[in-house]
């Protein structure tokens, strides 16, 4: 079962066989690892077609110190030519370039049982929202006019909701009359109370206040 199934020379029912599976799994990773996650179509596609890929990579290269080099550089320019991604889906790549490692040298039972143990884990994780913060945490930006000392004119706003504020950026705008505070914001709840908003608005002439979801870089 942990043995390979790459005869020498190869045969195409074993190379179709290294594929499928390749197929089959990736396909299965996709599946795993956008649950409750949000994504992208050509995310789950790349998850889908990566072990395959790496898999024939692996099938070409073996042996060959040479076309090892230039796989590598080629690897090399992918990576640069791509976009961060989160942690998730930098993991779930990992996971896929091991499939593909595992089936190009023809171990299917590992490959398999690697996977199984992988999505088992993931699943069970994502379902437990390991990991998830207890509180939300939001990026605010709010509009101020300049005659208004910023300072602390919210604290006892954030004090009556239990609301922990770290201001990130003050910007002047509209030709320096006028102040933009962009805050990082921890609510204790899931949602946005409107009460907290009118408070703010309250304080800020009811010019634009703008509140949305943080990138995990921002939130770090």
């Amino acid at each position: 079962m942990l043995t390979s199934v790459i005869d020498t020379p190869l045969t195409l029912p074993t190379l179709l066989l290294l594929l499928l599976t390749a197929v089959v799994l990736g396909l299965l990773t996709a599946l795993v690892f956008t649950f409750r996650c949000r994504h992208t179509a050509s995310f789950a596609l790349t998850l889908t077609l990566l072990p395959m890929a790496v898999s024939v990579i692996i099938l070409l290269v073996n042996g060959n110190i040479g076309t090892g080099v230039a796989v590598a550089g080629a690897f090399a320019l992918v990576r640069f030519r791509s976009v961060p991604g989160t942690a998730r889906e930098i993991a779930a790549i990992f996971i896929e370039m091991a499939l593909g490692l595992c089936l190009g040298l023809g171990y299917i039972g590992l490959a398999v049982i690697f996977f199984a143990l992988t999505a088992i884990i993931t699943l069970l994780l994502t379902a437990m929202r390991f990991g998830a913060p207890s509180a939300t945490v939001k990026q605010m930006k709010i509009t101020l006019p300049e005659n208004v000392d910023y300072e602390t004119l919210f604290d006892d706003v954030f004090e009556q909701y239990h609301v922990r504020a770290d201001l990130q950026r003050i910007r002047t705008t509209n030709m320096g009359t006028l102040f933009e505070l962009t805050y990082l914001l921890t609510f204790p709840t899931p949602q946005v109370p409107k009460a907290f908003m009118d408070e703010l608005r309250i304080r800020n002439a009811n010019l634009n206040i703008v509140i949305g979801a943080v990138t995990e870089h921002e939130a770090l």
